[in-house]
């Protein structure tokens, strides 16, 4: 068997993504046939032996167990990431009565909450997350403004984030109430994952956006899953994220 790059082996394996990998590989927290890895390190799986946190890691070939897959809602005030030099609560925090260690797929920002899928399945995270994918996200965005039909349009105006110009977003009218407290709700469909894309829309509308809830991945929903709490997906929608 050829040569691949370790973090590319911890994907293979469903254990985590490469960048989830490559810091675990530089924490020292990787050994290869018993002495500490490196970043960059090459191994043959059908020659090498991989350990991470004491135990052999053996690819799917090879009878590796199935992922878990988890569903969390997510409150405000916590970072997607597995760890913040800041000292901030992450995503971690909430899942750690989950069998095994899980990652999050793609991010929600600090100030946002709702849908947010987690798994050990690193393949299907780099799938997932990959530009080229496009799975579709749901948001239900609260502006403090009574929201017409002219707003919406200016919201579904494509224009430059970082240097690219982003696709024509889905936008629709949930409810808008007039009166000494004007309050709508708007439903905001993405097919890509640009940074604060939907705050930034808003920010060029003259919008102020007072809470974010992502409501859906894909075919996925929240539910009235609580906030702050996780659930195992179901057959069906493991499968279905599979075949996407």
């Amino acid at each position: 068997m050829s040569e691949i790059r370790l973090q590319k082996y911890f994907t293979d394996c469903g254990i985590m993504s490469r960048r989830a990998a490559e810091r675990e590989i530089e924490a020292g927290r990787v050994l290869v046939n018993s002495a500490p890895a490196a970043l960059g390190t090459k191994i043959d799986p059908s020659v090498d032996t991989v350990e991470y946190n004491g135990k052999i890691i053996s690819d799917n070939s090879r009878g590796h167990s199935r992922g878990t897959y988890i569903l969390l809602n997510k409150p405000i005030g916590y970072v997607t990431t597995t760890s913040d030099e800041k000292g901030r609560l992450t995503v971690l925090d909430l899942v750690k009565d989950v069998s095994c260690r899980v990652y999050p797929v793609g991010r929600l920002d600090m100030y946002s909450d709702g849908l947010l899928i987690m798994t050990n399945d690193g393949a299907l995270t780099n799938r997932l997350t990959h530009p080229s994918h496009g799975i579709s996200k749901t948001y239900i965005a609260e502006i403090p403004m009574n929201i017409t039909e002219d707003d919406v349009e200016r919201l579904r105006t494509p224009f430059e984030i970082d240097g690219r110009m982003i696709r024509s977003p889905q936008v629709k009218i949930i409810d808008s109430k007039n009166g000494k407290r004007p309050l709508s709700h708007i439903e905001i469909v993405l097919c890509e994952g640009r940074n604060r894309q939907i705050r930034r829309m808003c920010e060029r509308a003259g919008f102020k956006l007072t809470r974010l809830t992502r409501v859906k991945i894909g075919d996925i929903r929240i539910g009235n899953l609580p906030l702050g709490k996780w659930r195992y997906l179901t057959e069906d929608e493991i499968k279905y994220l599979m075949e996407t």
